[in-house]
């Protein structure tokens, strides 16, 4: 037996495995709890850098550990010379570069290479993007490095162009690269700019993007990469800032502001000028759901005479900070009245598109129909397919888009939720056009039996005084606190269970809730604050069938005069 090698046991390796695992686990933790102190009695020394090195050499994710450092260095600079803490600063990127062959993903490593490069008195900023670049050679999808790419090519006055051209042949390689997609929507609108769009880019280039993105997703219709591009190249420019509507009712005396793009107001009306014929009127603001956040719509709340003066009045809405402004008028004869945005109904929720671009996008159409066929069950190429059907004509594709989203749902069902969300964001939309292309735009809008899982854009449904949601899926009535001329509410046949998202809507007067899941009375203690409400609907409601519904319901609601139908 002399001369043979012993060979160990399973049971003895394993035991060797977690002797040698507790006393890494010792040191560590000795280590840790000593770099603790230190930093607790504010020491920080040479001493401080070495043990924390040893900690992130193994732990590059450690980010209190990279905090301390960077204030150790902060203290060294107080009284080191400019070449000594370029020779140490110049040490710690090499240790960096240790750190991230450890884990190339680590957001503390990358986020204290910059840290060091910005507080370095003589950076090589050129030498950074050449670590970047080799980097992305090893992973091209690292998008922790991308992203400090992005920091290193503005110090380096590296031209967009050229990063462009770099996207090229990342994406040229690998159509998958997402990274290099976003990127590219980062570059373009600095590149091209559309000066009538801020944040967009010129028809042109969006036109040859388009056959790039075509190329991608025909190479792998499975890849997402490309297809979520595209929906960037879709997507629309932000709206600037405005006063959409302005309206004002006499009685009870109030003034709402619904915005393009959501603000916060001060409650004392600081930095906005509300007049009455060119006075001023005090008053205080609230959202429209009673709260000081940011949001589409604002109330004005003034005395109840503020705008009862006889004769005709001259309204006018100035916000200084956000510089827009929009005046309205009530004649002697009218209640209220609203101005508000000349925005062709077209417009309103699609993008203009010339000619070209049109038929651009109807030949992309085409070709992700005839992709479809080939690939039956990618969603990514039906849900393109709406989104160009959207962009070209919401309303003569109407039908087909619900179409494939019958075809969406049923491949992609896990997905369900949302794609039942868009579909009905987007058949809100039809509506609030068709309503808008009326010639006498009526007050009065018909959503019922759409299938509708959620509202959307009910800031554009400001001035409507009878709404029908009925025969639906909606579980709340959420969104529904902007329906602030509305008095009736139809919204029988849904899945409600309570009121919680119904805040005082004030001129309402009928609200109608049959064949919903309210089981309580308590859950309609919502509409107390609805002193208008006179008649209440809850036929086929679980709270019908609780002992003494009538009186309970009364007790609560004083002020109606009928439920379901029956007087008081």
């Amino acid at each position: 037996m002399h001369g043979r090698l012993k060979v160990k046991t399973t049971a003895e390796q394993q035991e060797a495995k977690r002797k040698e695992r507790e006393k890494k686990l010792k040191l560590y933790t000795g280590a840790t709890q000593k770099v603790f102190q230190k930093r607790k009695d504010g020491e920080f020394d040479d001493e401080s850098l070495e043990i924390t090195s040893q900690l992130l050499s193994s732990n590059p994710d450690f980010y209190t550990l990279w905090n301390y450092r960077r204030e150790i260095f902060l203290d060294l600079t107080k009284n080191s010379e400019s070449q000594e803490m370029q020779d140490r600063y110049s040490k710690e990127l090499k240790f960096l570069e240790s750190c991230l062959m450890v884990n190339p993903k680590s957001y503390g490593s990358w986020h204290h290479r910059g840290w060091v490069m910005d507080h370095m008195p003589e950076p090589d900023w050129k030498r950074e993007v050449a670590l970047c670049n080799q980097y992305l050679e090893y992973d091209e999808r690292n998008f922790h490095c991308w992203d400090y790419r992005r920091i290193v090519v503005s110090r380096a006055n590296v031209p967009p162009a050229d990063e462009l051209k770099f996207t090229d042949t990342k994406i040229s390689s690998n159509f998958s690269n997402y990274s290099s997609w976003h990127y590219r929507s980062k570059l373009l609108p600095l590149l091209h700019p559309d000066p009538e769009n801020k944040g967009r880019v010129k028809e042109d280039i969006l036109l040859q993007e388009y056959e790039l993105v075509q190329n991608a997703f025909f190479t792998d219709p499975n890849d997402q990469s490309a297809w979520f591009y595209q929906r960037w190249l879709l997507g629309r420019a932000e709206k600037p800032q405005d006063i959409n509507l302005l309206y004002a009712r006499r009685e009870p005396s109030r003034i709402v502001a619904v915005f393009a793009q959501p603000v916060k107001l001060s409650e004392d009306g600081a930095a906005t000028s509300v007049t009455v014929n060119g006075s001023g009127v005090s008053g205080t603001w609230r959202n429209s759901q009673g709260a000081h956040n940011h949001a589409l719509v604002w109330v004005y709340l003034m005395n109840n005479d503020a705008l009862s003066a006889q004769g005709t009045l001259e309204v006018c809405l100035s916000v200084d900070d956000l510089g827009v402004s929009r005046q309205c008028t009530l004649t002697a004869d009218q209640t209220e009245g609203w101005c508000h945005e000349s925005t062709d109904s077209v417009e309103l929720f699609t993008a203009q598109l010339s000619m070209e671009k049109s038929g651009v996008l109807t030949q992309e159409l085409e070709s992700c129909q005839q992709l479809q066929e080939l690939e039956p069950d990618n969603k990514w190429c039906l849900l393109t397919i709406i989104l160009l059907m959207r962009a070209i004509d919401p309303l003569k594709y109407e039908a087909e888009t619900l179409r494939y989203f019958e075809t969406l749902l049923q491949t992609d069902p896990r997905r369900a939720g949302y794609f039942r969300d868009l579909r009905s964001k987007f058949v809100i939309e039809n509506a609030i056009t068709r309503n808008m292309q009326q010639q006498s735009a009526s007050r009065e809008i018909d959503l019922s039996g759409k299938e509708l899982t959620t509202l959307r854009h009910t800031e554009r449904m400001v001035l409507m005084t009878r709404v029908n949601l009925s025969s639906n899926q909606l579980p709340s009535l959420k969104g529904c606190h902007t329906l602030l001329c509305a008095q009736t509410l139809l919204a029988d046949s849904n899945s409600i269970r309570d009121l919680k998202d119904l805040p005082s809507l004030p001129c309402l007067e009928t609200l109608s809730l049959k064949a919903n899941s309210i089981g309580t009375v308590q859950d309609l203690a919502p509409l107390q604050t609805s002193t208008r409400l006179q008649n209440l609907d809850l036929r086929s409601n679980p709270v019908c069938d609780i002992p003494d519904f009538q009186q309970s319901v009364k007790a609560l609601l004083p002020q109606l005069t009928t439920l379901n139908e029956e007087k008081l």
